[in-house]
């Protein structure tokens, strides 16, 4: 017979810290670190605790005892239950703080490596209504807070539209209102939850993996236009004609309006059709003049006004003089390999998704780019020495890969390489701080530029140039 575990602690009146990883706060008690999220620097909380490794803790906040002086009081209702907006009870300006001391935290404990004073965060023009994409899932089991559990209540209709919460694979917050996008995508979401329960439509189990409404996607860009792909979970083409002529008739506006039927396990609609109900299959996103078209399955960052500045700052790190070929590592649909285009000799581009790739060269086509070539592929298989040996020695490498960084296989080859420059942009300095100590014995780092695309949330990015060691 198994032992009872023993319950874990309440431990009352601890005071918050600092800021740490993963948008979580820190607190100490007995020599030990405690870990919990929605805390803010001199908060004097009580703390559940809900987990206990050898070395801290982690816990929740049951009760705020004192608010902290920098706390303030967030702006959505949400806020604390979504798991979304980690700090909106943070001002921005520390935000930002706590941003520029992570990557410098990245390259001094992870790196390991020697850097010049890293220049001040750029912070977002915009920090609300930011963000030009969100995706929102349709299903059966809302979730209901512990409050709405032990208030007795019997809730028979549990339909919702919103956000997962973390850690629960089969439940969906119900959202009212999110403030990261303009608000048509909050009026579209719920027009379309109302329309069906109107209509008796079914909404998505994601344990049985049955349901009519799944997941809805809306972009809305910096030029105007918009697009509204929805998922369905049923093959149903009546119900599915009923949903997108509702929504076609209501909002006007959606410049590309699509669905897909998707009836496997999973959410993503990489490996499946979309059908264009209505307008174009795609929207253009604007910068300097250039175009560049965005599909269902396309990457574009988030942020479309602080995208401009990342590529802005990586373009400055790779100072081109118009007589360089440039690799452009991860390149997604080639918006940086497009943007430098204009400064340069010849620009390679490699990504691993194809679709990302066509989009690519369309965009190189669509605004008359003609020294930009494009290759699909995985990373470590593609970019080969006999890849460089075929189409040349880059003097300058831009390389902006996913969270996890890059594979060891690929910084051997940069290496080889042996670029005069290179700009490493990263959505993680954890893995950046990995990989910069990896390159640290060739290259040496001469410049640092956090950029925030993600206010409210712990995520920033970070452009770091390398020049070769041997170089003046």
């Amino acid at each position: 017979m198994s032992r009872k575990r023993k319950p874990y602690p309440l431990l009352e009146g601890l005071t918050i810290v600092d800021v740490a990883a993963e948008g979580n706060a820190l607190a100490r008690h007995d020599d030990m670190v405690v870990f919990v999220p929605y805390g803010a620097p001199g908060d004097v909380v009580d703390v559940q605790i809900t987990k206990k490794r050898h070395s801290y803790t982690e816990g929740r906040i049951v009760r705020l005892v004192k608010a902290g002086d920098v706390r303030i009081a967030p702006r959505c209702e949400h806020f604390g239950v979504c798991g979304g907006c980690r700090w909106q009870h943070l001002p921005y300006s520390v935000q930002l703080e706590c941003k520029q001391r992570q990557v410098s935290d990245a390259l001094q404990r992870i790196g390991k490596v020697e850097f010049p004073p890293i220049t001040p965060i750029k912070g977002s023009a915009r920090i609300w209504e930011y963000r030009n994409k969100m995706e929102y899932t349709y299903s059966n089991r809302r979730w209901l807070t512990p409050e709405q559990m032990a208030s007795g209540e019997v809730f028979d209709d549990r339909d919702g539209a919103g956000f997962h919460i973390p850690g629960a694979f089969d439940k969906v917050l119900d959202i009212d209102c999110c403030h990261l996008q303009d608000d048509l995508g909050n009026q579209l979401r719920r027009f379309i939850k109302e329309y069906a329960k109107a209509n008796g439509l079914s909404f998505y189990d994601l344990r049985e993996q049955h349901g009519l409404l799944r997941t809805l996607m809306v972009r809305i860009v910096s030029t105007g236009e918009v697009m509204a792909v929805m998922c369905f979970g049923e093959d149903d083409r009546s119900a599915i004609e009923q949903v997108m002529s509702a929504v076609k008739t209501e909002f006007p506006q959606i410049t590309s309006l699509l669905y897909v039927v998707n009836l496997k396990a999973n959410d993503t609609i990489s490996d499946q059709e979309v059908v264009t109900y209505s307008g174009r299959d795609y929207i253009e996103e604007e910068m300097e003049g250039l175009r560049f078209r965005i599909g269902p399955k396309s990457f574009y960052q988030t942020n479309s006004e602080q995208a401009y500045e990342l590529y802005r700052v990586a373009r400055d790190f790779a100072d081109l003089h118009g007589d360089e070929l440039v690799y452009d590592l991860y390149t997604g649909t080639g918006t940086i390999a497009n943007f430098v285009s204009r400064r340069c000799r010849h620009v390679v581009g490699i990504e691993y998704v194809p679709e990302a790739i066509a989009d690519a060269k369309v965009n190189s086509q669509v605004n008359g780019i003609d020294n930009t070539e494009f290759y699909a592929g995985d990373m470590k298989d593609v970019l080969t020495d006999e890849f460089i040996e075929q189409h040349g020695r880059p003097q300058v490498m831009i390389i902006d890969p996913p969270r996890a960084g890059m594979h060891a296989d690929v910084v051997k080859v940069v290496l080889n390489a042996r670029p005069e420059r290179i700009v490493y942009v990263s959505c993680n300095p954890a893995t950046q701080a990995r990989d910069l100590a990896m390159m640290n014995e060739q290259y040496r780092i001469v410049a640092v530029q956090p950029v925030d695309m993600f206010p409210h949330t712990h995520h920033v990015e970070n452009v770091v140039k390398l020049v070769r060691r041997d170089l003046n």
